[in-house]
């Protein structure tokens, strides 16, 4: 009663694969890799030797823009 067989799992896998379609499972699959590929990503940065301050100090540098606004007349 505790263990279930390959048949269980396979009738539980055809089941579930046409509850949501191949194309959606696949979708799932690949959504959850890019995510555990981005986690990976992001553990190797916080274990870089900049400090996070420095980087989020470098990043709005970055996108900053420099602009001189005009007076608005009436006209």
């Amino acid at each position: 009663m505790g263990s279930f067989s390959i048949w269980h799992w396979l009738i539980v896998l055809v089941i579930v694969a046409l509850v949501f379609g191949t194309k959606k499972l696949r979708n799932i699959g690949s959504d959850l890799g890019g995510a555990v590929k981005g986690f990976k990503e992001g553990m190797k940065d916080a274990n870089s030797d900049k400090p996070a301050e420095q980087v989020t100090q470098q990043k709005v540098a970055d996108d900053t823009i420099d602009v001189q606004a005009k007076e608005k007349t009436n006209s």
